[in-house]
């Protein structure tokens, strides 16, 4: 099993260690899941996410190499800028998702999902076949995400950084550091990509601090899901279409077809689905995880399946994600989960379940 350049500083901190993706992860700390969900949210949460993949991609042929990979538009992208997407292959669905931010105007940094990065890295390449484009596996760097509302104010008294004037969804390059001010749980908050030698103190320097607490993928799961953000392999695959998803906004600037999987993914665009996945939260006593079957109300008539499921400590409530027929999937209809041969009643629910508040979604607020 592989390790992260921050395997001893979890295990010196008594983490709960699994296997993810490949590497020996912490689950949790000891001060629990629910401490770790409601500090990322109060204050600020730092995650070791050093298993997923960075990759730079660059060349004169970048921007076209990333419009046939992906349905969005990259050309409009602003240095430093970043952009949600997914890699889709010929039959429109879903590789992987990841972020895609400008670094210079031939460069890209690419963040991939850990347990997806070895067969993404293989798609990049046999497709970099036709373009001028250069592939870099960054293997050398560590990644750490810090979470919530303090995390800029941490970061400048931990790290001596100030991103003041960075943007939701924006990178900065500073002393060998990529920060973008991005990340999965709703929350203000950064990504910190670094040089694998540096990360234990950088670790260190943060989690020093008072307000910032270690947080395992257990509550970074339970975060990701309160927003309503997709997990691969789960709520989304690789036969899943972005607009079956509910993210064909990633789709926004384009106005062709060149890229793998348009001609369903188009079609699916103007015609409608036959499933959409969708929020679905329990009224009823209980929790339901991935693989239960939802169930028109009082009936056997199996109208989806739910992917991601659990109990939100935000809103005291067992939420999750589903795929469910279309004609159901209005927002508040009413469904039965199925749980251990048990009904619950549930509704669907709009995501997500919590208000982002991210640096951009505060602004607007205001």
């Amino acid at each position: 099993m592989k390790q992260t350049p921050l395997h001893a500083a979890h295990v010196a901190l008594e983490a709960q260690m699994a296997e993810f993706a490949g590497y020996d992860m912490p689950i949790q700390y000891k001060t629990g899941v629910m401490a770790e969900h409601n500090a990322t949210r109060e204050s600020a949460g730092i995650f070791d996410v050093s298993h997923m993949g960075q990759v730079i991609i660059s060349g004169s042929d970048a921007v076209s190499f990333l419009e046939e990979l992906t349905p969005s538009a990259f050309g409009s992208l602003g240095t430093t800028r970043a952009k949600y997407t997914v890699l889709t292959n010929e039959q429109g669905g879903i590789i992987d998702d990841m972020i895609v931010s400008r670094m210079a105007e031939d460069q890209f940094f690419v963040v991939v999902n850990g347990a997806c990065k070895d067969k993404d890295l293989a798609w990049f390449e046999k497709n970099a076949l036709d373009f001028d484009v250069q592939i870099d596996h960054l293997e050398e760097r560590a990644l750490i995400a810090l979470q919530g509302p303090k995390s800029e104010q941490m970061l400048k008294e931990s790290l001596g950084i100030d991103t003041s004037d960075l943007d939701y969804m924006q990178m900065m390059q500073t002393d060998e550091l990529y920060v973008s001010r991005l990340g999965y749980t709703g929350e203000d908050g950064f990504e910190i990509s670094m040089p694998q030698e540096r990360a234990v103190k950088i670790w260190n320097d943060l989690n020093a601090h008072e307000a910032v607490t270690p947080v395992g993928l257990a509550a970074r799961d339970s975060l990701r899901l309160e927003m309503g953000y997709p997990l691969y392999g789960h709520d989304i695959d690789d036969t899943t279409s972005p607009v079956e998803a509910g993210i064909a906004w990633i789709m926004r600037g384009r106005d062709d077809n060149n890229f793998f999987g348009a001609e369903r993914i188009l079609k699916e665009k103007s015609e409608g689905v036959s499933r959409k996945r969708v929020g679905v939260r329990l009224t009823g006593k209980g929790v339901a995880r991935e693989g239960v079957e939802l169930f028109k109300p009082g009936t056997d008539e199996k109208i989806g399946v739910l992917t991601s499921g659990g109990f939100s400590p935000t809103t005291q409530a067992a939420i999750g994600q589903a795929y469910v027929e279309a004609e159901h999937a209005a927002v508040g209809a009413q469904i039965d989960v199925r749980v251990r041969g048990r009904n619950i009643e549930a509704v669907i629910d709009k995501m997500p379940f919590v208000a982002a508040k991210t640096k951009t979604a505060t602004k607007k607020a205001a």
